[in-house]
Protein backbone atom coordinates (compact mmCIF):
# COMPACT_ATOMS: atom_id res chain seq x y z
CA UNK A 1 0.00 0.00 0.00
CA UNK A 2 1.49 3.44 -0.91
CA UNK A 3 0.80 7.41 -0.21
CA UNK A 4 -2.29 8.75 -2.24
CA UNK A 5 -3.63 11.75 -3.01
CA UNK A 6 -6.34 11.73 -0.97
CA UNK A 7 -4.62 10.52 2.20
CA UNK A 8 -3.33 12.39 4.47
CA UNK A 9 -1.28 10.52 7.58
CA UNK A 10 -0.74 11.46 10.92
CA UNK A 11 1.82 10.68 13.30
CA UNK A 12 0.33 9.93 16.69
CA UNK A 13 2.75 8.78 19.42
CA UNK A 14 1.37 9.87 22.56
CA UNK A 15 3.52 9.17 25.71
CA UNK A 16 2.36 7.18 28.95
CA UNK A 17 1.17 9.45 31.98
CA UNK A 18 4.22 8.99 33.72
CA UNK A 19 5.97 10.47 30.88
CA UNK A 20 4.03 13.61 30.04
CA UNK A 21 5.88 16.85 30.76
CA UNK A 22 3.88 18.75 34.19
CA UNK A 23 1.98 20.73 31.99
CA UNK A 24 -2.42 20.94 31.40
CA UNK A 25 -3.64 18.41 29.25
CA UNK A 26 -5.12 20.81 27.00
CA UNK A 27 -1.76 22.14 26.06
CA UNK A 28 -0.40 18.66 25.07
CA UNK A 29 -0.45 19.09 20.98
CA UNK A 30 0.03 16.29 18.21
CA UNK A 31 3.01 17.28 15.55
CA UNK A 32 1.97 16.89 12.34
CA UNK A 33 5.16 15.07 10.27
CA UNK A 34 6.01 17.18 6.80
CA UNK A 35 4.60 15.32 4.24
CA UNK A 36 6.72 13.43 2.15
CA UNK A 37 7.79 14.88 -1.19
CA UNK A 38 5.86 12.88 -4.25
CA UNK A 39 8.31 14.07 -6.41
CA UNK A 40 10.83 11.12 -4.69
CA UNK A 41 9.74 7.35 -4.22
CA UNK A 42 7.06 7.34 -1.17
CA UNK A 43 7.59 5.22 2.24
CA UNK A 44 4.46 2.58 2.46
CA UNK A 45 2.78 3.27 5.29
CA UNK A 46 2.18 0.25 6.97
CA UNK A 47 6.13 -0.21 6.63
CA UNK A 48 7.16 3.75 7.81
CA UNK A 49 4.17 3.62 10.80
CA UNK A 50 6.08 0.06 12.28
CA UNK A 51 9.35 1.81 11.78
CA UNK A 52 8.01 4.99 13.55
CA UNK A 53 6.92 3.21 16.77
CA UNK A 54 10.05 0.93 16.99
CA UNK A 55 11.82 4.31 17.19
CA UNK A 56 9.64 5.41 19.39
CA UNK A 57 9.56 2.74 21.53
CA UNK A 58 13.43 2.29 21.30
CA UNK A 59 13.46 5.88 22.92
CA UNK A 60 11.19 5.54 25.41
CA UNK A 61 13.40 2.48 26.32
CA UNK A 62 16.48 5.25 26.55
CA UNK A 63 14.34 7.22 28.54
CA UNK A 64 13.46 4.87 30.98
CA UNK A 65 16.88 3.39 31.39
CA UNK A 66 18.07 6.81 32.48
CA UNK A 67 16.09 7.44 35.38
CA UNK A 68 15.08 3.82 36.51
CA UNK A 69 15.83 3.07 39.95
CA UNK A 70 16.51 -0.63 41.79
CA UNK A 71 13.68 -1.32 43.66
CA UNK A 72 13.53 -1.92 47.28
CA UNK A 73 13.27 -5.16 49.04
CA UNK A 74 12.12 -6.04 52.28
CA UNK A 75 15.12 -9.66 53.02
CA UNK A 76 13.65 -11.78 55.58
CA UNK A 77 16.76 -13.97 56.66
CA UNK A 78 18.48 -15.23 59.48
CA UNK A 79 19.32 -11.98 60.76
CA UNK A 80 16.70 -9.86 60.15
CA UNK A 81 12.85 -10.42 60.30
CA UNK A 82 9.28 -8.20 60.57
CA UNK A 83 7.71 -9.95 63.10
CA UNK A 84 4.01 -9.92 64.41
CA UNK A 85 2.94 -9.60 67.84
CA UNK A 86 0.02 -10.44 69.49
CA UNK A 87 -2.47 -7.72 70.44
CA UNK A 88 -1.87 -6.35 73.85
CA UNK A 89 -4.67 -4.86 75.70
CA UNK A 90 -5.70 -1.60 75.98
CA UNK A 91 -4.66 0.34 79.21
CA UNK A 92 -5.32 3.92 80.27
CA UNK A 93 -5.03 6.65 77.89
CA UNK A 94 -3.61 3.87 75.12
CA UNK A 95 -5.26 2.37 72.28
CA UNK A 96 -5.26 -1.43 71.45
CA UNK A 97 -2.46 -1.73 68.82
CA UNK A 98 -0.08 -4.29 67.62
CA UNK A 99 2.93 -4.98 70.63
CA UNK A 100 5.81 -3.28 69.32
CA UNK A 101 9.63 -4.12 69.27
CA UNK A 102 11.41 -4.97 72.60
CA UNK A 103 14.52 -2.74 72.81
CA UNK A 104 17.05 -1.27 72.27
CA UNK A 105 15.15 0.15 69.30
CA UNK A 106 12.18 0.37 67.12
CA UNK A 107 12.50 -0.18 63.58
CA UNK A 108 9.23 -0.65 62.09
CA UNK A 109 5.58 1.35 64.01
CA UNK A 110 2.52 0.15 62.87
CA UNK A 111 -0.45 2.99 62.72
CA UNK A 112 -3.73 2.71 62.09
CA UNK A 113 -3.69 3.34 58.33
CA UNK A 114 0.10 2.60 57.26
CA UNK A 115 3.45 0.97 58.35
CA UNK A 116 6.03 3.91 58.99
CA UNK A 117 9.61 3.34 59.28
CA UNK A 118 11.17 4.51 62.02
CA UNK A 119 14.98 7.17 61.93
CA UNK A 120 17.38 4.55 61.97
CA UNK A 121 20.08 6.03 64.15
CA UNK A 122 23.11 5.85 63.13
CA UNK A 123 25.76 2.97 64.74
CA UNK A 124 26.96 4.53 67.85
CA UNK A 125 30.50 5.42 68.65
CA UNK A 126 31.58 3.45 71.42
CA UNK A 127 33.86 5.44 73.91
CA UNK A 128 37.30 3.97 75.23
CA UNK A 129 36.09 0.61 77.65
CA UNK A 130 36.97 -0.35 80.89
CA UNK A 131 38.77 -3.42 81.27
CA UNK A 132 38.18 -6.74 83.71
CA UNK A 133 38.64 -5.05 87.46
CA UNK A 134 40.01 -6.54 90.34
CA UNK A 135 36.53 -8.89 92.37
CA UNK A 136 38.62 -7.07 95.43
CA UNK A 137 37.48 -4.04 94.77
CA UNK A 138 34.84 -2.23 97.30
CA UNK A 139 31.31 -1.84 96.19
CA UNK A 140 28.00 -0.32 97.36
CA UNK A 141 26.11 -2.65 98.95
CA UNK A 142 22.21 -3.53 97.73
CA UNK A 143 19.74 -1.66 99.99
CA UNK A 144 16.97 -5.12 99.77
CA UNK A 145 13.02 -4.59 99.39
CA UNK A 146 9.63 -6.35 99.47
CA UNK A 147 8.65 -5.60 96.02
CA UNK A 148 5.36 -6.23 94.48
CA UNK A 149 4.95 -6.26 90.70
CA UNK A 150 2.01 -5.07 89.06
CA UNK A 151 0.25 -5.98 85.82
CA UNK A 152 1.77 -7.38 82.61
CA UNK A 153 6.00 -6.51 81.67
CA UNK A 154 4.37 -4.25 79.17
CA UNK A 155 1.65 -3.18 80.66
CA UNK A 156 2.07 -2.47 84.66
CA UNK A 157 4.20 -0.93 87.30
CA UNK A 158 6.66 -1.68 90.73
CA UNK A 159 5.99 -1.04 93.72
CA UNK A 160 8.97 -0.39 96.56
CA UNK A 161 11.60 -2.30 93.97
CA UNK A 162 15.17 -3.29 94.29
CA UNK A 163 18.27 -0.92 92.61
CA UNK A 164 20.90 -2.51 91.07
CA UNK A 165 23.88 -0.94 91.59
CA UNK A 166 25.41 0.68 88.65
CA UNK A 167 28.23 -1.73 89.27
CA UNK A 168 29.57 -4.50 91.72
CA UNK A 169 32.62 -7.26 91.62
CA UNK A 170 30.55 -9.24 88.68
CA UNK A 171 29.14 -6.62 87.21
CA UNK A 172 29.14 -3.26 85.10
CA UNK A 173 25.51 -1.19 83.80
CA UNK A 174 24.98 0.23 80.73
CA UNK A 175 23.09 3.11 79.82
CA UNK A 176 21.66 2.60 75.99
CA UNK A 177 20.93 6.01 75.85
CA UNK A 178 24.33 7.36 75.90
CA UNK A 179 25.96 4.11 75.08
CA UNK A 180 28.12 4.14 77.87
CA UNK A 181 28.94 3.24 81.61
CA UNK A 182 27.31 3.32 83.90
CA UNK A 183 23.63 2.95 83.14
CA UNK A 184 21.23 5.36 85.34
CA UNK A 185 20.32 4.41 89.16
CA UNK A 186 16.72 5.28 88.27
CA UNK A 187 16.47 2.46 85.22
CA UNK A 188 18.02 -0.26 87.29
CA UNK A 189 15.14 -1.03 89.87
CA UNK A 190 13.24 -4.58 90.10
CA UNK A 191 11.29 -7.11 91.91
CA UNK A 192 14.12 -8.42 94.59
CA UNK A 193 13.61 -11.83 93.38
CA UNK A 194 14.99 -10.52 89.82
CA UNK A 195 17.77 -8.64 91.51
CA UNK A 196 18.85 -12.08 93.42
CA UNK A 197 18.76 -13.80 90.62
CA UNK A 198 21.15 -11.54 88.47
CA UNK A 199 23.39 -11.25 91.62
CA UNK A 200 23.23 -15.29 91.52
CA UNK A 201 23.96 -15.87 87.94
CA UNK A 202 26.73 -13.63 87.37
CA UNK A 203 28.47 -14.64 90.42
CA UNK A 204 28.09 -18.39 89.55
CA UNK A 205 28.95 -17.09 85.57
CA UNK A 206 32.23 -15.40 87.50
CA UNK A 207 33.71 -18.56 89.75
CA UNK A 208 33.20 -20.68 86.92
CA UNK A 209 35.11 -18.15 84.03
CA UNK A 210 37.88 -16.43 86.29
CA UNK A 211 39.02 -15.19 83.38
CA UNK A 212 35.54 -13.97 81.93
CA UNK A 213 34.70 -9.91 81.85
CA UNK A 214 32.32 -8.91 84.43
CA UNK A 215 28.87 -8.76 83.07
CA UNK A 216 26.82 -5.60 81.74
CA UNK A 217 23.85 -5.26 82.69
CA UNK A 218 21.21 -2.69 80.81
CA UNK A 219 18.13 -1.29 82.00
CA UNK A 220 15.83 -3.40 84.35
CA UNK A 221 13.01 -0.94 85.03
CA UNK A 222 12.03 2.40 86.65
CA UNK A 223 11.67 3.56 90.09
CA UNK A 224 8.08 2.96 89.85
CA UNK A 225 7.65 0.93 86.85
CA UNK A 226 5.60 2.04 84.24
CA UNK A 227 6.45 2.89 80.79
CA UNK A 228 10.23 3.39 80.00
CA UNK A 229 11.84 4.95 76.92
CA UNK A 230 13.69 2.25 74.10
CA UNK A 231 11.15 -0.39 75.31
CA UNK A 232 7.77 -1.40 75.47
CA UNK A 233 8.37 -4.11 78.14
CA UNK A 234 10.71 -3.27 80.87
CA UNK A 235 7.53 -2.04 83.53
CA UNK A 236 7.22 -4.17 86.43
CA UNK A 237 10.56 -5.07 87.60
CA UNK A 238 10.90 -8.82 85.71
CA UNK A 239 12.64 -7.56 83.06
CA UNK A 240 16.22 -6.96 82.69
CA UNK A 241 18.58 -6.47 79.35
CA UNK A 242 22.41 -8.65 79.96
CA UNK A 243 24.60 -7.72 77.09
CA UNK A 244 26.60 -10.78 75.67
CA UNK A 245 30.10 -11.00 76.74
CA UNK A 246 32.74 -9.70 74.19
CA UNK A 247 35.79 -11.57 73.04
CA UNK A 248 38.03 -8.39 73.22
CA UNK A 249 36.91 -8.38 76.86
CA UNK A 250 35.83 -4.73 76.99
CA UNK A 251 32.68 -3.76 78.88
CA UNK A 252 30.77 -2.24 76.21
CA UNK A 253 27.58 -3.61 74.14
CA UNK A 254 28.85 -5.77 71.36
CA UNK A 255 28.08 -3.67 67.81
CA UNK A 256 28.35 -6.63 65.88
CA UNK A 257 27.77 -10.59 66.46
CA UNK A 258 31.37 -11.03 65.68
CA UNK A 259 32.63 -9.56 68.56
CA UNK A 260 30.59 -12.01 71.04
CA UNK A 261 32.25 -14.62 73.14
CA UNK A 262 29.59 -17.38 72.03
CA UNK A 263 30.90 -19.53 74.61
CA UNK A 264 30.76 -17.66 77.52
CA UNK A 265 27.18 -16.24 76.34
CA UNK A 266 26.22 -19.41 76.23
CA UNK A 267 26.98 -20.34 79.74
CA UNK A 268 25.86 -17.38 80.70
CA UNK A 269 22.77 -17.78 79.27
CA UNK A 270 22.29 -21.47 80.65
CA UNK A 271 22.63 -20.22 83.67
CA UNK A 272 19.87 -17.74 83.61
CA UNK A 273 17.68 -20.50 82.23
CA UNK A 274 18.66 -22.53 85.51
CA UNK A 275 17.45 -20.18 87.68
CA UNK A 276 14.23 -20.26 86.30
CA UNK A 277 13.72 -17.30 84.11
CA UNK A 278 10.75 -17.80 81.65
CA UNK A 279 11.59 -16.12 78.79
CA UNK A 280 15.12 -14.86 77.10
CA UNK A 281 14.90 -13.36 73.65
CA UNK A 282 18.45 -13.57 71.94
CA UNK A 283 19.22 -12.35 68.32
CA UNK A 284 18.99 -14.67 65.34
CA UNK A 285 22.63 -14.61 64.00
CA UNK A 286 23.79 -15.29 67.56
CA UNK A 287 23.23 -19.05 67.71
CA UNK A 288 22.35 -19.43 71.31
CA UNK A 289 20.04 -22.37 71.92
CA UNK A 290 18.29 -23.60 74.91
CA UNK A 291 14.41 -25.22 75.44
CA UNK A 292 12.05 -24.20 73.18
CA UNK A 293 9.72 -21.79 74.58
CA UNK A 294 12.15 -20.33 76.92
CA UNK A 295 14.93 -19.02 74.87
CA UNK A 296 13.20 -17.57 71.81
CA UNK A 297 14.75 -15.62 69.11
CA UNK A 298 13.70 -12.00 68.21
CA UNK A 299 13.93 -9.13 66.38
CA UNK A 300 16.74 -5.92 67.64
CA UNK A 301 18.76 -8.32 70.05
CA UNK A 302 21.98 -9.02 68.24
CA UNK A 303 23.93 -7.57 71.34
CA UNK A 304 21.51 -8.38 74.16
CA UNK A 305 19.97 -11.24 75.80
CA UNK A 306 16.30 -9.62 77.32
CA UNK A 307 15.78 -12.14 80.54
CA UNK A 308 12.12 -12.14 81.87
CA UNK A 309 11.19 -13.76 85.06
CA UNK A 310 7.94 -14.82 85.92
Amino acid sequence: MGWRRDEVWFEVDVLWFREQPRQPFAAIALELPALPSFSSPAETGLDGSRRRRMEAQAVRKRRLATRTVPAVALVLGSASMLSFAALRPASAGQRTGLLQEDPPSQTFRFGLASLEVADVPAPPVVPPAQKLVSREAVYEPVDWHTATSVGLPYSGRLVDGTQLPHAGADWVTWNPNTDSVPNLRHRLYGNERTIRAILSVVGAYRNANPDAPRVVIGDISLRDGGRMDQHVSHQNGLDVDVYYPRLDRYLSAPITTSQVDRALTQDLLDRFVAVGAQVIFVGFGTGLHGPSGVVVPYPNHENHMHVRFS
